[in-house]
């Protein structure tokens, strides 16, 4: 589903990954670990196809980055969900809206928005809060709503850039199950993290960076 081949990136002229290789299979969860600065971000991008490598290869189903086009680049897009720690909703905009918002670019009918929209906010258990503003929620509530806008065009998989960091425990707990459960009905996982408190309770596959490189899986 996702392969990475001798991948290598630089930025600024500082190589950020070096001989990167790994494969993600359809359905799996996987978490991503190393300190700040390791490449762990830059590897999640370059899965969304907004980083292209260097040398080496991305492989994201049948799309490689070596031969994929501007064009298709939205397509892949659409087939993966992204949730970041700062979950980036749009303060002037309610819940559903900031659900909704995707779709809406998408031009998809007010009918198929409000199907769509209210089943992922109940997949997240928030479907009574869909008129509320995010200053209104608290941060779990808000990497919720996140999570839901990330699940609305049925991703085969999601991508979490430190979903738990602004978090507190109990919050964190929360946002894990709910992962587990989403990969559970079929959604790979990719986390990455530094909480490995969080690795210990939930154990899943780890593939670990230091200063751009690969140290063990």
């Amino acid at each position: 589903m996702i392969q990475f081949f001798n991948v290598n990136l630089s930025l600024n002229n500082k190589q950020i990954l070096r001989h990167i290789t790994f494969t993600l299979n359809r359905g799996e969860f996987v978490y991503l670990i190393g300190p700040s600065g390791a490449g762990k971000s830059s590897i999640l991008n370059m899965i969304n196809f907004s980083l292209l490598p260097d040398s080496g290869t991305v492989i994201i189903n049948q799309y490689s980055s070596a031969k994929i086009r501007l064009k298709q680049i939205p397509h892949v897009r659409r087939s993966i969900g992204i949730i970041f720690q700062d979950f980036k909703l749009l303060s002037d905009r309610n819940v559903f809206e900031n659900i909704a918002l995707a779709l809406r670019v998408q031009k998809k009918g007010r009918t198929e928005i409000s199907r769509r929209v209210l089943k992922v906010l109940t997949d997240v258990r928030l479907g009574h809060k869909r008129n509320q503003y995010p200053r209104d929620l608290s941060g779990g509530e808000q990497q919720k709503v996140a999570i839901a806008r990330a699940l609305i065009n049925e991703p085969f998989i999601l991508l979490a850039d430190e979903p738990t960091g602004n978090l507190d425990p109990a919050s964190a707990i929360e946002i894990l199950d709910l992962l587990e459960e989403i990969n559970r009905r079929g959604t790979a996982v990719l986390m990455a993290t530094h909480n490995y408190a969080l690795l210990k309770k939930y154990p899943h596959r780890v593939l670990s960076i230091e200063n751009g490189d690969m140290v063990n899986e």
